[in-house]
């Protein structure tokens, strides 16, 4: 514990999956947090066993150095602070910390609303699932001024292992979903490659095997094949229907930017289809069984 991050004051929205045990890793290292989401009762629970505060006073918002969002969509982000009017209540030169899965042209849009207002931006979005989370080791893409990531970096480090400044606003989120996008690539076929290799007479364990001692290798087969799929737990922790959300986001920004997605189109027309009748808790990992 710092002295520099008992000085810190740190609110966090958003205490889903990922949300919850970023939480606590902020509380373990030192820093003063403020603690909201929907599910109140769910924020005072954890506020109690941390060690952090809810919000009852408009002053709690006034105190904070930064305000991390993580949150599952643009959508619900302009929402807690535009309409519900959370940023008006922050101090001038409070630093906003956008951690969801946002949408990046959105996301300039959101900067510049929030620059106007006197309050500073980065988003910062995350890889690594809900295991990384919990370790402390996750991948951040932050996109914003290197002097706002500067600011951040005592909150970012205490959370992931690599930090990459990729751009300005926005360029966080779009590097997130164009990850997801070759993450959501990699696992369609590597579930077709171990369907195929059992039909043949392959089992899929040692499929897996060959895939990671060879030139197939990815981050499904290394930490998903056997762990998740073949074991039939399918328990990596982040949705099927997130991740069709990522690769829409991904490929309306490809589409913007005029570059080709004749790959992504296709991938994101699987995800797509089996998304739609899956449940919020059906396993990004699940593909293996819903594909044939």
């Amino acid at each position: 514990m710092s002295d520099q991050s008992m000085a810190l004051k740190v609110g966090v929205i958003g205490l889903g999956m990922m949300g919850e045990p970023m939480a606590r890793l902020l509380a373990g290292a030192g820093f003063k947090l403020t603690l909201a989401d929907a599910d109140q009762g769910k924020a005072a629970r954890l506020a109690t066993e941390i060690g952090a505060a809810i919000v009852e006073a408009d002053a709690m918002w006034s105190s904070l150095d930064f305000l991390i969002t993580m949150l599952p969509t643009s959508a619900v982000v302009e929402q807690v602070l535009f309409t519900d009017g959370l940023a008006g209540k922050l101090s001038q030169g409070a630093l906003v910390v956008d951690m969801s899965s946002s949408e990046p042209m959105r996301t300039r849009d959101v900067a510049a609303r929030l620059q106007e207002m006197g309050l500073s931006f980065i988003d910062a979005p995350v890889s690594g699932g809900v295991k990384r989370a919990t370790e402390g080791t996750l991948a951040i893409m932050v996109g914003g001024a290197a002097a706002n990531l500067e600011r951040a970096r005592p909150v970012l480090e205490t959370l992931g292992k690599s930090i990459f400044h990729v751009g300005a606003a926005g360029a966080g989120h779009a590097a997130k979903a164009l990850n997801n996008y070759v993450s959501a690539s990699h696992l369609v076929a590597t579930v077709e490659a171990l369907h195929a290799a059992e039909k043949f007479g392959i089992a899929p364990e040692a499929m897996t095997d060959v895939l990671n001692a060879s030139s197939g290798r990815s981050n499904t087969s290394e930490t998903k094949a056997k762990q998740f799929m073949l074991s039939g737990t399918y328990a990596s922790g982040f949705s099927l229907k997130l991740m069709a959300k990522d690769l829409r986001i991904a490929m309306n920004l490809a589409h913007e930017m005029q570059t080709s997605t004749q790959i992504g189109d296709a991938v994101l027309a699987l995800w797509e289809a089996q998304a739609a009748d899956a449940t919020a808790t059906t396993d990004h990992t699940e593909m293996y069984r819903l594909l044939p």
